[in-house]
């Protein structure tokens, strides 16, 4: 058996002996009594004859009815079938994108009923349903009901025209090269079948810093190609959204300037929307990045994000489109010298003044932390603080500062841990997770979107193994109850197949890599000390001068942010008062994050009882070593899976532990350095 990982967990063929026989007897007939339209409809019939016949071997007839004793029944609500079926009540509750897979026992008709809400309820059956037959669930007595927690599943590509991809580590881009649009790869719907079968329901195709060619990507010179991208997307459940350049008019000469309450600039918006929609009638809609990063913004004309944000809105309301304004803002041209000034303030600051005002059809984009994607950072206290405006919550699925790709860092703990985090914005129970899915507020829209981690590489995303973030991500924003040990588990089985040894042997790697990373990366939620611009690799005080306004303020005599309300920078008087008060006290505050929220002394001790420099020291070699074990278990798996992935894995593992040894020196010995005190295990250090 040989794989380049390019099926990812559509690798039907996997399916195991014993799986195959039970599905064998339900899966000789699908069943269809509605006539299936290019759509989603259809694409799930496709699907299911593609995955039936690959994990097979032969192909199902597609039939309107039958006298088969055991069939596959597929429907949506509408059809006549399913509701001889299933009861109203059944079926009742789904919602559109949802759907009931049941066994269904009747005198003449035995059956595996798949019924969707709609024709995209279907289709996430379909996926569902090859899943259970692939890691040979029972079949025999199914009774499940599914629908999406989170109404917006997006995924954000930073991909450019010329065929980079900021932030990527997996290639290059796959949707555009040398500045053209590559409508009619067949990538791209391979693309499309993966993130529909883990639920994702919208694609933005450019990066949000949006440069001269992206810009014209909603003009008539590129929008045709786009139109061919969103017709394939279509057919996926999935809608097309686009990053927009919110200069545009300005920088295309159309108009002499970007005012947001210019007549002409929001003339012309109002022109080009209308236009993208004659092209792509589902468009979902634009993804700004304004006033941040030196990116053109309404800030130039003494106008506020809400009237940036709703000249675009208006422009596509008409259209059912929607405005996702991300809230990335803060200055990155700080003077390091000034200690009031706080980075992670900035976002609140910016945005909570504002709240009620915005259209209904915008929807902040608000990053999981207030900083950067960090391994660890507290959550962003602006999300679920606006209680009158849509929001929705970004995830970065590349490892922009977790690896690369080239460390394994399975990042579906570290998400579960931010939807669970309590904002006690409305009571107990206001957690992140309820937040995003309106429960808490009652947002028009809102949801969960992600930075991918794709590129052109064979296996989509450069480390075969960096492949569970991007299911899980799907995975876990569709049902967020699931565990991320649970996540893990099925995408092993659907990945590598059922060994019992690659199964524990990768779960296991991939649930201790995030605390793993940590160990041997910055401590205790200082952040950063990484090298300035590629964010590989270690560089303790890369950051520490520069203008970004990312620092560890460490010293002789100790290290960490004081943002606290009484003597810092103020940052903890924007969570509510539980989390406030818990950030707030030094001896309260989660050892995990003091030195994001504290300056302490070397010799401060944390709850555990270790002193902070004696945890530096303890576990930036307990990550080597951490290292150093999976390599030898992975050596195990030598015969037990494909040569190439074994191979590419092990590779890719030996780098990791050179990156993790280079963390664990160079921290240690700065630190050591600084502070002047042994480590209480007598180690090597180089002074």
């Amino acid at each position: 058996m040989s794989s380049n990982g390019y099926a990812c967990w559509l690798d039907y063929e996997l399916t195991s002996r014993a799986a195959k026989e039970a599905a064998r007897e339900w899966a000789r007939e699908v069943i269809i009594d509605e006539s299936p339209q290019q759509g989603p409809l259809q694409t799930a019939v496709n699907e299911l004859v593609i995955g039936l016949e690959a994990m097979l071997g032969q192909r199902p007839a597609i039939v309107k009815d039958s006298g088969q004793h055991r069939q596959i029944v597929l429907g949506t609500s509408r059809s006549p079938l399913v509701a001889q079926m299933l009861s109203e009540n059944e079926l009742g509750g789904v919602g559109p994108e949802g759907y009931r897979i049941k066994t269904v026992h009747t005198t003449n008709r035995e059956a595996i009923l798949l019924a969707g809400g709609s024709s995209k309820g279907c289709l996430y059956g379909v996926f569902h349903l090859l899943r259970l037959l692939s890691t040979g669930a029972a079949l025999d007595c199914l009774d499940i009901k599914e629908q999406p927690k989170y109404q917006l599943r997006m995924i954000n590509h930073w991909d450019n025209m010329d065929g980079s991809i900021e932030r990527g580590y997996a290639g290059r881009s796959f949707l555009f090269l040398n500045n053209e649009v590559l409508a009619g790869s067949q990538r791209i719907r391979d693309y499309a079948r993966l993130m529909a079968s883990i639920g994702i329901n919208g694609i933005a195709i450019n990066n949000v810093n949006v440069h001269k060619h992206e810009t014209l990507l909603v003009t008539e010179t590129y929008l045709p190609h786009v139109a061919v991208v969103a017709d394939v997307f279509r057919e996926y459940g999935i809608r097309l959204f686009l990053s927009v350049n919110y200069a545009s008019p300005l920088e295309l000469g159309e108009t002499t300037t970007a005012d947001p309450l210019d007549s002409s600039v929001a003339a012309w918006w109002k022109t080009t929307a209308e236009n993208v929609y004659r092209y792509i009638p589902d468009f979902g809609g634009f993804v700004v990045k304004a006033d941040s990063e030196n990116r053109p913004g309404p800030f130039t004309y003494g106008r506020d994000h809400a009237d940036g944000a709703n000249m675009l809105a208006e422009a596509l309301k008409p259209y059912g489109g929607l405005v996702m304004w991300r809230c990335f803002v803060y200055n990155c041209h700080q003077d390091w010298r000034d200690r009031s000034t706080d980075r992670a303030r900035a976002a609140y600051d910016h945005f909570k003044p504002l709240d009620g005002r915005f259209m209904d059809n915008v929807v902040l984009q608000i990053k999981n932390g207030p900083m950067d994607f960090q391994v660890r950072e507290p959550v962003s206290p602006l999300f679920g603080a606006m209680e009158r405006t849509n929001q929705i919550m970004e995830f970065q699925i590349t490892q922009e500062y977790t690896g690369h790709q080239i460390d394994v860092c399975y990042l579906i703990p570290q998400w579960k841990e931010i939807l669970e985090f309590d904002t006690y914005m409305k009571g107990q129970g206001s957690t992140i997770k309820e937040i995003a899915a309106g429960t808490v507020h009652p947002y028009v829209h809102c949801g969960i979107t992600a930075v991918t981690n794709v590129g052109d590489d064979a296996n989509w995303t450069g480390h075969h193994l960096a492949q569970a973030n991007l299911y899980g991500y799907g995975r876990l924003i569709w049902n967020p109850e699931l565990t991320a040990e649970e996540i893990a588990k099925e995408w092993v089985l659907l990945t590598f197949g059922d060994h019992p040894d690659v199964e524990n042997t990768i779960t296991d790697i991939l649930m201790s890599s995030w605390q793993t990373y940590e160990n041997y990366t910055a401590p205790l939620g200082v952040g950063w000390m990484v090298r300035p611009h590629l964010h590989y690799g270690v560089d303790v005080d890369g950051y520490e001068y520069s203008k970004w306004g990312t620092y560890h303020f460490a010293d002789h005599a100790g290290i960490g942010v004081d943002r606290t309300t009484g003597t810092g920078t103020g940052y903890t008087g924007q969570y509510g008062k539980a989390n406030a008060e818990l950030y707030e006290g030094l001896n309260r505050c989660p050892d995990k994050l003091l030195l994001f929220f504290h300056h302490v002394p070397y010799t401060h001790r944390l709850q555990t009882g270790k002193t902070v420099i004696q945890h530096i020291y303890d576990t930036h070699f307990a990550g080597v070593e951490q290292v150093e074990q999976w390599i030898a278990r992975w050596q195990d798996l030598e015969g037990k899976m494909d040569a190439e992935r074994f191979g590419h894995v092990a590779r890719r593992l030996d780098l990791q532990l050179d990156n993790a040894k280079q963390w664990r020196d160079v921290i240690n010995t700065y630190f050591y350095r600084k502070s002047g005190i042994y480590d209480q295990g007598q180690r090597v250090i180089y002074v």
